[in-house]
């Protein structure tokens, strides 16, 4: 069943995710706005936006959910070259909307985007907001690499990556990994699984299982605001992670 939210206020609690259709997988409710109120809640509950031009905003909370856990990122013996010798920095937070562009460029077999411009600026309120976050990855002062997502709590729910040159996104994904394991974070939401993501480590748990663990990680109520470092820095490897080869 599909709920319509046109009539709901932003801060009205979403239908509950279980009753989300099977197919297409996770799709639960469509219309609403995308106020940084509306988005926050949808985050808690394990919900997320995601439609093309043209459609109304459809909200989704598929099943199995795609996650990753930080102390679980999948360093191979290629990434651990390139984060050592490949001449990249990492930053956070310097560039959000150029990262958004760049997430929102064409990309080679595929039309056009889901990161409509009403899109882009609602993480814009966010980010302004402290509750979005950027990593940017640069080489010779060019940005080359980068992914934004959402953090409540200990819970980092990705949105987005893209990468100019090779290892570049996952360079930024290993830089997010350093950070949040130093500042406590227990997940990474990664939405629906690729082959990409489940080559860095991510993998697949039942919603109900996720859902428990936003109850638990996503509630805490640490203040929201930029993320600081003395950024840009040389990229590095995360320590305490597995090193399994590639």
């Amino acid at each position: 069943m599909l709920y319509l939210l046109d009539a709901t206020p932003p801060s009205a609690p979403f239908p509950d995710p279980a009753r989300a259709e099977q197919e297409p997988n996770g799709l639960l409710a469509f219309g609403g706005d995308l106020s940084p109120v509306r988005l926050l809640n949808a985050y808690r509950a394990g919900i997320f936006p995601w439609y093309g031009p043209g459609q109304p905003i459809l909200w989704w909370s598929p099943d199995p959910r795609t996650v990753l856990y930080p102390e679980r990122l999948r360093v191979t013996r290629s990434l651990h070259k390139s984060l050592r010798n490949g001449g990249f920095l990492a930053s956070v937070d310097r560039a959000f909307e150029a990262v958004v562009e760049a997430c929102a460029a064409p990309r080679e077999g595929t039309q056009g985007t889901w990161i409509t411009p009403e899109m882009a600026t609602a993480y814009a309120r966010l980010a302004a907001a402290g509750h979005a976050h950027s990593v940017e990855v640069w080489r010779d002062n060019e940005l080359v690499g980068g992914l934004y997502g959402v953090a409540l709590g200990r819970v980092f729910f990705g949105e987005s990556m893209f990468s100019r040159v090779r290892d570049a996104s996952k360079i930024a994904l290993a830089h997010l990994v350093d950070r949040l394991l130093q500042a406590g974070f227990r997940l990474i939401d990664c939405q629906v699984a690729s082959a990409h993501l489940t080559s860095l480590g991510a993998e697949l748990i039942p919603r109900r299982e996720f859902n428990r663990m936003l109850e638990r990680w996503a509630m805490e109520a640490d203040p929201p605001g930029a993320w600081t470092a003395p950024d840009p820095r040389p990229a590095r490897v995360p320590a305490t992670l597995d090193r399994r080869g590639g």
